[in-house]
């Protein structure tokens, strides 16, 4: 498992109907290869963070207490939003392999952490 099949804003592609079905493509395929322009994208967290600051996922970035950006997103209604959140503040504290260690038993983009 490979942190690049994990969104910037703590969704998990690897399980995640959409992505396992082809109709996406998730935050950060074909970005290093030239496929597709970061520039382009209407995402402005994978923008910022993928992008703009060469980080993996918001976990990883120093702002992302005061960030407005990831803020918004997971401050949006809507149960997702706040299990995406959960992920990465998870990630903060215990790490990427703690956390694909966990999610690999996950049935969609988000799971049980505890």
């Amino acid at each position: 498992m490979t942190k690049i099949e994990l969104g910037c804003c703590g969704a998990y592609c690897r399980t995640c109907r959409e992505y396992i079905g082809g109709k996406c493509k998730g935050c950060k395929t074909g970005y290093a290869t030239g496929e597709r322009d970061i520039r382009k994208s209407k995402c402005t967290m994978k923008v910022c963070c993928y992008g703009e600051r060469k980080l993996e996922t918001c976990a990883d970035c120093n702002d992302y207490l005061k960030c407005e950006k990831i803020k918004g997103f997971h401050g949006k209604s809507g149960y997702k939003y706040g299990k995406y959140r959960e992920a990465i503040e998870y990630i903060r504290e215990n790490g990427y392999g703690s956390f694909f260690k966990k999610s690999g038993e996950w049935k969609g983009a988000y799971g049980k952490l505890d």
